[in-house]
C-alpha cells in the first residue's frame, strides 16, 4: 500500500492553489474573518516569509466569494453571506530596488494598468495615485458593490534607501501620492488591508489615512501568521514522526529540536507564540534542520541602519525597554532597535505589567546562528565559514568536557590563522576600546556555536567583560590588552564577577585573558 506524499507549500503564497494542490494548510481563516469585521482599515506588520503575503490572498479568495475554497475551514462557521466584491490587490515586492523616484512612478503605474486591465487605463490619470483612485471608483460603479484593497508589502520599495535621506523623501513622495485615494474613497471601500515589515507613521507615508488600525501587537491577531505549538501538534503531528524516524530519533526529541530550532516568536505582551512558518514547512520538506529563513542572507537595509546607529550586536540579548522604543515608526528612528524587532531578528520575551517594559531577545536557535554569520564579515572581518569548519567542533567539545585550558588554546589557534580582511585596524578603531572589539569577537564566534554569551554584564562592583553560559558550567572571562593575564584574573576575584554564579548549580569557570593587537589573537591567560 503507498502511502499518500505530504505536500509542503513551500513557496506557494496563494491561497486557493494551496487548496486546490493539496497541500498541507494550518487553518487561520477564523483569525482572517475576525479581522475583516474588526476595522475597516487595517495594518500589519510582520518579519520577511511569515505568511502575511498567504494572509493577502485568502482574504482575496474570500472577498471574491469563493466559498468553494473554505469548505472544511473554520471560517465556514462565521460566514453566512458569501457576497462577491470587487477586489484590487497589489504586491509592492514588485517594486523594489527602484533606481529613482522617476522609475519607481513607472513601475507602479505599470502594476496598476495590469493589476485589471479593463478597469486601470484612463489616459488623463497621469500619476499612480490619480489612477488608483479611477480604478476604485470605476470598479464600484461597475460593480455597484463596495471595493476592497489589498496592498502588500507596502514597504518594499522604501527599504532599500532607509540610509538615504534624499532619495527616501523622494520615493515617500511617491508613496504619500500613491496611498491617498485610501482615504479619499473611504465610501467606496468595504475593506483595506495592508502589511509590511516595518512601521512608517501614518502621517508620512498614508497621508490623511488617520483611521488605520495597527493590529501588528494586538493579542487577538498574534498568532495570524506563523505556526503554534497547537497547529504544530493537530497539523503536522504525522510530519514530526516522518521527520523523527528519518533522523532516527523519537518524535519528542524532534519536537524538541524543532522547537529550539525555530520557535520563540511573540507579537504582543501574552501571546503563546509562534514558530517561523517558512522554515518548518521547509524542514519538513527537505528532511533537515538548517536555517532556510537566511537562504538569502541577512537585509542589507539592515545591516547598513546597523552600522548607520552603530549598534553594539552584543547588547541584543535580553534588552528591556518600553514598547515606545520598538514600535516607533521607521522614520523616528533613534537606534536600530525598532527594525531589528520588526524584522524578526529580535522578539517579544517577557513584559512586565507593572513597570511596563518588555524583554527582547533573540527568537531561536536558526536566528542566532544565521544572524551571526551575516555580522561576522561586517563587524569583526571573520566569515562564518572560517567559525564553524574545524574550529566549532575541537572548542566545542573542549567546553563540554570542562576544559577550559584546551578550548582557550583551541581559540588561539583558531584566530592567530585567521585571514581578518585589510580593514581589520579600521574595524578596531570602530569601537571605544580594543577590548570590546574582542569582545565582539568573542560574542558572534559564541553565537555561530549558538552558545548563550553576554558581555559587560553589570555585576555590584563593575562589569565583567565576557560571561559564557554552557549547560554544565559558566565561564567568567576578563579581557586584557594593556595588561596581563594575571591583572585579569585578580580584577575578577577582587570584584566579585563570578560570585553571583556561586548559587546556579552549575560549575564556574573563571580566566583573564590577553590578547595581543599585533597577532589579533589570544597571547595568554590563567585560569582561576
Amino acid at each position: 500500500m503507498t502511502t499518500k506524499r505530504r505536500r509542503y507549500p513551500v513557496g506557494i503564497q496563494t491561497f486557493s492553489e494551496i487548496i486546490r494542490g493539496g497541500y498541507l494548510y494550518a487553518d487561520k481563516t477564523d483569525l482572517m474573518w475576525q479581522m475583516q469585521d474588526y476595522a475597516k482599515y487595517i495594518f500589519l506588520s510582520r518579519p520577511r516569509r511569515f505568511g502575511k503575503s498567504l494572509l493577502s490572498t485568502t482574504l482575496c479568495s474570500f472577498f471574491n466569494g469563493e466559498k468553494e475554497l473554505f469548505e472544511g475551514l473554520k471560517v465556514m462557521e462565521l460566514e453566512t453571506e458569501w457576497k462577491r466584491y470587487p477586489v484590487i490587490h497589489f504586491d509592492l515586492s514588485n517594486a523594489k530596488n527602484q533606481p529613482s523616484a522617476h522609475d519607481l512612478t513607472d513601475t507602479l503605474m505599470w502594476m496598476l494598468d495590469h493589476c485589471s486591465p479593463k478597469l486601470a487605463r484612463e489616459e488623463n490619470k497621469t500619476s499612480p495615485g490619480k489612477r488608483l483612485e479611477g480604478i476604485i471608483r470605476r470598479a464600484y460603479e461597475q460593480t455597484g458593490q463596495q471595493v476592497v484593497i489589498v496592498i502588500d508589502e507596502y514597504d518594499a520599495p522604501l527599504l532599500d534607501v532607509l540610509h538615504e535621506e534624499e532619495r527616501l523623501g523622494e520615493y515617500r513622495r511617491v508613496m504619500q501620492e500613491f496611498y491617498q485615494p485610501l482615504k479619499a474613497c473611504e465610501a467606496m471601500v468595504r475593506f483595506c488591508f495592508i502589511t509590511g515589515i516595518t512601521k512608517f507613521s501614518q502621517l508620512s507615508i498614508f497621508s490623511t489615512l488617520n483611521n488605520l488600525t495597527n493590529i501588528t501587537m494586538d493579542p487577538v491577531f498574534a498568532t495570524i501568521c506563523g505556526i503554534t505549538e497547537q497547529e504544530l501538534v493537530t497539523t503536522f503531528g504525522e510530519d514530526i514522526a516522518l521527520l523523527a524516524d528519518y533522523h532516527g530519533v523519537t518524535a519528542e526529541e524532534m519536537h524538541a529540536k524543532l522547537k529550539q530550532k525555530y520557535d520563540g516568536y511573540h507579537f504582543s505582551n501574552r501571546d503563546e507564540g509562534v514558530y517561523n512558518p517558512f522554515s518548518l514547512l521547509k524542514a519538513f520538506q527537505q528532511k533537515e534542520l538548517y536555517n532556510y529563513w537566511f537562504d538569502t542572507g541577512t537585509p542589507t537595509f539592515l545591516i547598513r541602519q546597523m552600522q548607520h546607529f552603530h549598534t553594539d550586536i552584543t547588547s541584543l540579548e535580553k534588552v528591556e525597554v518600553p514598547s515606545s522604543a520598538f514600535d516607533r515608526p521607521t522614520e523616528a528612528m533613534i537606534d536600530a532597535l525598532p527594525l531589528l524587532y520588526q524584522s524578526g531578528y529580535l522578539t517579544i520575551k517577557d513584559y512586565d505589567r507593572e513597570s511596563e517594559i518588555y524583554t527582547l531577545s533573540i527568537p531561536n536557535q536558526e536566528v542566532r546562528v544565521g544572524f551571526t554569520d551575516g555580522l561576522l564579515p561586517t563587524y569583526v572581518g571573520l566569515e562564518g565559514g572560517y567559525v564553524q569548519a574545524g574550529f566549532a567542533l575541537k572548542f566545542w567539545r573542549a567546553l563540554k568536557k570542562d576544559d577550559l585550558d584546551l578550548a582557550l588554546r583551541e581559540l588561539q589557534a583558531y584566530m592567530a590563522s585567521l585571514p581578518y580582511v585589510e580593514g581589520f585596524k579600521k574595524k578596531l578603531e570602530s569601537v571605544s576600546t580594543a577590548e570590546g572589539f574582542y569582545e565582539w569577537t568573542l560574542y558572534l564566534i559564541f553565537s555561530m556555536l549558538n552558545v548563550y554569551v553576554r558581555t559587560q554584564v553589570k555585576t555590584a562592583n563593575g562589569r565583567a567583560d565576557v560571561v559564557v553560559y554552557m549547560p554544565d558550567a559558566i565561564y567568567v572571562l576578563e579581557l586584557k590588552i594593556n595588561g596581563t593575564a594575571q591583572e585579569a584574573l585578580e580584577q575578577i576575584n577582587s570584584k566579585g564577577y563570578a560570585f553571583a554564579y556561586q548559587t546556579d548549580g552549575r560549575q564556574v569557570r573563571k580566566a583573564g585573558v590577553r590578547f595581543s593587537t599585533e597577532t589579533k589573537a589570544v597571547e595568554d591567560w590563567i585560569i582561576g
